[in-house]
């Protein structure tokens, strides 16, 4: 897995086992970071992961010129190569091990992506939880209640879903 523009551009990242997490592919990676640039300026903005994984989407993040990345991460497997990732890459930011839906720090974030393994139900449970931001994505494969939110844009890619939402 690389990492698709930006001053890290080609990049490799280790992806854990696909038995414990799903990467998202590079062309999701490509366009959900397309369509946040219409959004907002990355320059000296901040962006949560919520389920790290690989750390792949926060690496992306400060790829693209975001300045404070956190990443969370609740697999002690899993966490181990998120940190290996960001010390490869020579970046220090927040990585917390934990639950996310526990942990997730009360600050401000300009993003917020939500990606949790797709049929764990708790997506509800994240939004719920969700410290104040700009701009949420969720990255899902089913229906996913978010009426709570304003709707600014979703696209369809093979079987799942980005769903680009802010508060109302």
């Amino acid at each position: 897995m690389n990492i698709t523009a930006g001053k890290y551009k080609g990049q490799k990242i280790i992806a854990p086992d696909e038995n414990i997490t799903r990467p998202t592919l590079s062309k999701v990676r490509m366009a959900l970071f397309n369509t946040l640039q219409s959004l907002i300026d990355f320059n000296g903005a901040s962006f949560l992961d919520m389920f790290a994984g690989s750390g792949i989407m926060g690496l992306e993040a400060l790829s693209r010129g975001f300045e404070h990345v956190t990443a969370i991460e609740k697999n002690t497997k899993v966490f181990k190569i998120l940190e290996d990732n960001y010390t490869k890459i020579g970046e220090k930011q927040k990585l917390l091990k934990g639950d996310s839906l526990n942990v997730v720090p009360k600050e401000y974030f300009d993003v917020v992506y939500i990606d949790p393994p797709y049929y764990a139900g708790i997506y509800e449970h994240a939004l719920a939880v969700l410290p104040d931001c700009k701009i949420i994505i969720l990255e899902h494969t089913s229906e996913v209640d978010f009426s709570n939110y304003e709707l600014i844009k979703q696209k369809k890619y093979g079987g799942k879903f980005l769903t680009f939402l802010k508060n109302k």
